[in-house]
């Protein structure tokens, strides 16, 4: 005996209507932000190119000009476009800056419940790993900017305005010194993510400051001298005290 079929219910109707509801203008948007980031992936778009017209895109695209604008404000969020008003204006190709990506790695992190104490690990693997770029590629102006930075910190500390920007400009300056962009760009991101990840216990106080002050004079030595297994043994020594000076952000 065949099965009686139950006619549909009200409730699976409207679960179907949503499968296959019409595209709405922010999907239509999304594509279109795909479709940019895509060229930029393949080499085809490069920073500093400008984009086609609105008039252009909606013509391309076959979509109205609202549409186009949403997808541009996507763009522009995300930092891959930048939009300039004026006769010379339009919407521009850029590369996004550190505390872009830092801010969308942050929110990744999060998201995947990865604590602080796995970013600062991972970002230690990376800083190690840099130490024998640096020493075989660091110029006299990378050594002068770094000392420069550690005279500035250590009078901080001095004058008792010693801040948590002083370390991270210092890493930062470092990591430029292997001259590898990609390699800089994670670094300095890892420094960002980290910073929004935890915050200082006491940032202004003096002690606290005052030994990795010092450990950052000694890697610069260390590294001046090329021993790159001294620089790696004080930058890790140098790295143990942070958990201790942090705490994470409630």
């Amino acid at each position: 005996m065949d099965e009686i079929q139950k006619p549909p219910t009200a409730n699976s109707d409207h679960v179907m209507n949503q499968m296959f509801s019409p595209i709405t203008t922010v999907r239509i948007s999304s594509i279109i932000v795909d479709r940019v980031k895509a060229l930029i992936r393949e080499g085809k778009l490069r920073p500093g190119d400008r984009l086609p017209t609105e008039r252009e895109l909606c013509s391309s695209f076959g979509i109205g000009r609202a549409t186009v604008r949403d997808a541009l404000r996507i763009l522009e969020t995300i930092g891959l476009v930048e939009v300039r008003v004026g006769s010379r204006g339009g919407a521009f190709v850029k590369a996004p800056s550190s505390l872009q990506i830092g801010a969308g790695l942050n929110d990744m992190l999060a998201a995947a419940a990865i604590s602080a104490a796995e970013v600062r690990e991972a970002r230690l693997t990376f800083e190690l790993g840099l130490i024998d770029l640096i020493c075989e590629r660091i110029t006299d102006e990378d050594m002068r900017v770094l000392e420069e930075i550690c005279d500035r910190t250590r009078t901080a500390v001095q004058e008792d305005n010693y801040t948590l920007n002083l370390s991270l400009e210092f890493h930062t300056a470092l990591a430029r010194c292997a001259h590898n962009r990609a390699l800089d760009m994670i670094i300095e991101t890892f420094q960002i993510s980290l910073e929004m990840f935890e915050r200082p216990v006491k940032e202004g106080e003096s002690s606290q400051g005052t030994p990795g002050v010092q450990e950052h004079f000694d890697i610069v030595e260390a590294i001046k001298a090329k021993n790159a297994p001294l620089a790696k043994a004080i930058m890790e020594l140098h790295r143990s005290r942070t958990p201790k000076r942090l705490r994470l952000i409630a």
